[in-house]
């Protein structure tokens, strides 16, 4: 069993985070992908990406050292999900290429107590070779274009309505509720989180910094929730979203996409929960002045309310814009 020790510090410091993870994405994507049993839902996915990846093709070797360092299963790197993924794909494999090599060596010498031997390349990661390091960057990139561009919106639509059951849950039950119903084999006691059917015994102290509950589709439904190998990173817990309420959301969402366009459907839906103009172009994925352009005519339009709080303007969905949102008249 693990066990994640909260203070009152830290539950105050708790936060869900407001955008997909992309590392986290690629990386269990990446064990989905090589999984014989998943979801059926992602069959066409699995098939899709199998074929631009098969075995000596152009794509699947430049990919290679990445499916190398990060294995199907069991331990895989806390390196391939670091911290400064919240704030995008680029952000997050720069901090990658950029560690300490006291750093890389550690993670592949747990990689190789974990697996055995580690491949050359990977072991050149280990010692910092700037050659190994620019593969890597670039078979990530590589792999997040072949695998996820073309369920971007499936992904995005998932995590939003995820958040949205969160978000629920804090205001009807507060921080207790929220982290209680996160998962089947996960229960909270007001100090302690218990995650069932772990390797071990394991005990976690947060000590003051909180935890980021980070919303993933491709983390498995029916496995446990997973936190990071290494106590001293930032600590998340990465739990699985319901795929077939994205899938569902994304379908009632194309009449009014096409209505108002996708990026203005996205952002409206987006501003249910509320956040500054920066925040709602983050969670969209466009820049700060294009979401301020669109906001202003969904503004206009009534669907959404803008109030400035200091110095920031903070955007919510009116009562009209959440019922076009939900297909009500």
């Amino acid at each position: 069993m693990l066990r994640i020790h909260f203070s009152g510090e830290d539950l105050a410091a708790t936060r869900l985070a407001n955008t997909p993870d992309p590392l986290w994405e690629v990386s269990l994507s990446s064990h989905v992908l090589r999984t014989k049993r998943s979801d059926p839902l992602l069959a066409g996915w699995k098939q899709r990406v199998a074929t631009r990846l098969s075995p000596g093709s152009a794509m699947r070797n430049e990919v290679s050292l990445f499916i190398t360092l990060n294995p199907a299963h069991g331990y895989f790197p806390d390196m391939l999900t670091p911290h400064e993924a919240s704030e995008g794909l680029d952000a997050g494999i720069d901090s990658i290429l950029s560690l300490p090599k006291p750093r890389l060596r550690m993670e592949i010498e747990k990689l190789a107590n974990a697996h055995g031997r580690v491949a050359p390349r990977v072991a050149e990661v280990g010692e910092g070779d700037p050659g190994a390091l620019k593969e890597l960057g670039t078979a990530m990139r590589a792999y997040h274009s072949a695998a996820l561009d073309d369920v971007s919106d499936w992904v995005r639509t998932a995590f939003d309505a995820d958040r949205m059951l969160r978000a629920q849950a804090l205001l009807d039950g507060g921080v207790g509720a929220l982290l209680d119903g996160l998962h089947p084999k996960v229960s909270f006691n007001g100090t302690v989180l218990e995650i069932n059917d772990y390797n071990g015994d394991r005990d976690l102290y947060l000590s003051g910094r909180g935890l980021r509950l980070v919303p993933s589709f491709f983390k498995v439904p029916e496995v446990k929730p997973i936190t990071l190998h290494d106590p001293e990173l930032p600590q998340v817990l990465v739990y699985p979203v319901d795929r077939h309420a994205g899938l569902a959301a994304a379908a009632a969402r194309e009449p009014l996409s096409a209505l108002l366009g996708r990026t203005r459907a996205s952002l409206l839906e987006a501003s249910v929960l509320g956040g500054s103009t920066t925040e709602l172009a983050r969670r969209v994925g466009i820049s700060a002045p294009a979401a301020s352009q669109h906001l202003t005519v969904l503004r206009e339009a009534g669907l959404v309310i803008s109030v400035r709080d200091a110095n920031v303007v903070r955007h919510t969905a009116t009562a009209l814009g959440n019922a076009m949102l939900h297909g009500h008249p």
